[in-house]
């Protein structure tokens, strides 16, 4: 059972990595793991912490039932419903997930930024 709860967790920790378009670096250093520890948790050779699986399931998005097993893994509709449209760059998925943490007064100013740009690049 504990063999295939750790593949469990690994894969799914991994799809949910990938859609967000982070590097498994990127998402240890976010853990405040080494990343090799997180890589040993991705190819199921390590079942986490609690803590761990708590950070886990707030980084990526995914609740940790469907991390452990609980529920299953609906890849598309967790992870994908930011991306209605189809299947995004590594570089816009990781854009988005950064901004999410951004306060609204931040996100207005990026907002106004692009819109000059985007008028600059138009002409």
């Amino acid at each position: 059972m504990d063999e295939q709860l750790q593949q469990h967790l690994g894969q799914v920790a991994r799809v949910a990595r990938e859609r967000l378009g982070l590097t498994q670096v990127e998402l240890a250093e976010k853990l405040h793991l080494v990343p090799e520890v997180y890589g040993r948790i991705e190819r199921g050779m390590l079942i986490p912490s609690i803590l761990t699986v708590w950070r886990l399931s707030l980084a990526l998005g995914v609740s940790s039932d469907v991390l452990l097993g609980v529920l299953p893994f609906q890849g598309e509709a967790t992870l994908g419903s930011a991306f209605p449209e189809g299947s995004p760059s590594p570089e816009l998925r990781r854009i988005v997930h950064r901004l999410r943490t951004w306060p609204p007064e931040r996100l207005r100013v990026l907002d106004k930024m692009l819109s000059v740009l985007g008028s600059v690049f138009r002409a």
